[in-house]
């Protein structure tokens, strides 16, 4: 098998990079070394070990069969690939774990994982932390013993990180987001299956990130793009969500209480969160039983905003030619419900709470620039709250004028560009 190399990374866009990522250190040149670990007894010491000893260029190779551990596994060198046999045939399972959370912690870059199935952490399955170059092809994480909160919250996990690649992979039963990529620059996921989490896929904080060609069904919110508070990296933009098929999400949030996550009202399609600059287009959004896209601010979830530093308004977005069908049937979840009062059934395919920064308007109204455009969405459904940012209750007593017509938002935003992640031989 050919093995990807990060040759060259995004090019920085006026108004959509921080700063121009490091290139990426070419592997072609870095000397293979290979570990070939079979299913037995001493199995779980003989894999902590190639870890540890593990070094840049080091191939550990997990054959056919299922390995269990009762212990987390963590790899701190750069440089390291961890490859199965398949999704189907190399089982990494954690049921009987004692010790640890994660599956598999990694605190280090040039990193991937292939070809296995992670099951049944304590905690979150593959979790990468601070890498450059992150590559998970074909890798499966789930929780076989049905939804619970007790699952792990995250199934692949790559946080502050540079230059993500999630292709082909699948996540299943997690507790807050199968896919989730936090505070991360320059991002794809694509080809990917999220499945009965509560979340499918969930872009949070993250500059630059193309999700693409994915397939999110039963969890309780599809596809989602967070840019949530108090955390280290904030404010993030350039988003494109697109060629996407998000159906029937509308499975019960099983979060466990405080989450934010447990704020999304199952039969969620997708849902864009304070998160600036978002491209949505392409995509297949039916049958989801509450909203088929969502745009809201932070306000909306009625938490408080303690982050000075924080933009909670979504901006610069930008939802087209897109397929809409069968939506808001059922609303359901507190937020579903509330807002029932004010929209009736079925609620719109496309939902914006029409909360703006108001210090940023100019004439009564946002700049072009950074206003809601919506076109060419076939005969999709809308509705604008024109939501106040109070409380949600007194918000609904003062019986606000709810526009059901996009004519307001009708128009084009320039389209954003391509996250580039160019690779050679595998």
């Amino acid at each position: 098998m050919m093995r990807y190399v990060w040759l060259a990374v995004i090019v920085a866009i006026a108004g959509c990079m921080n700063q121009t990522p490091p290139a990426p250190t070419s592997k072609a040149s870095v000397p293979r070394a290979k570990v070939l670990i079979k299913p037995g007894e001493n199995m779980q010491e003989t894999l902590l070990t190639a870890l540890i000893k593990a070094k840049a260029g080091t191939v550990i190779e997990l054959t056919e069969g299922k390995f269990e551990f009762t212990a987390s596994l963590s790899l701190t060198e750069a440089g390291v690939t961890i490859r199965g046999a398949g999704m189907d045939k190399t089982i990494l399972s954690f049921k009987k774990q004692d010790q640890g959370k994660e599956g598999l912690l990694v605190s280090a870059g040039d990193f991937t994982m292939e070809e296995l199935t992670v099951e049944d952490s304590k905690g979150d399955g593959i979790k990468v932390v601070g890498g450059t170059n992150v590559i998970f092809h074909h890798v499966r994480a789930r929780w076989t013993g049905g939804e619970k909160e007790t699952n792990g919250g995250y199934g692949l996990y790559p946080v502050q990180c540079t230059n993500v690649l999630i292709d082909g992979c699948e996540a299943d039963g997690a507790s807050d987001a199968g896919i989730y990529v936090g505070q991360s620059k320059n991002v794809i996921v694509k080809n990917c299956k999220a499945m009965r989490n509560v979340a499918g896929i969930e872009i949070e904080n993250c500059t630059n990130a193309d999700v693409f060609d994915n397939t999110a069904t039963d969890n309780s919110g599809g596809i989602l793009v967070f840019d949530l508070p108090n955390l280290p990296v904030k404010n993030g933009k350039c988003v494109r969500v697109f060629r996407n098929t998000s159906i029937a999400n509308n499975h019960a949030n099983f979060a466990p209480k405080g989450n934010m996550v447990g704020t999304v009202p199952p039969g969620t399609g997708m849902m864009i969160l304070a998160t600036d600059q978002v491209e949505v287009f392409e995509n297949t959004i039916k049958q989801n039983q509450t909203v088929g896209l969502s745009i809201i601010s932070f306000q909306l979830t009625q938490k408080p905003i303690t982050d000075k530093d924080y933009d909670p308004y979504p901006e610069g977005i930008y939802i087209h030619d897109n397929t809409f069908a069968e939506n808001g049937t059922k609303p359901s979840g507190e937020l579903g419900l509330v807002l029932s009062a004010l929209l009736g059934k079925p609620f719109p395919d496309i939902m914006y709470d029409g909360h703006v920064d108001p210090k940023k308007k100019l004439d009564g109204k946002l700049p072009e620039n950074l206003s809601l455009k919506v076109a060419d969405n076939g005969s999709a459904t809308f509705a604008n709250l024109n939501y106040d940012g109070s409380d949600i209750l007194k918000f609904l007593v003062s019986k606000p004028k709810v526009e059901r017509t996009v004519q307001g938002h009708t128009g084009k935003h320039p389209q954003l560009p391509v996250v580039d992640l160019n690779s050679l031989n595998r």
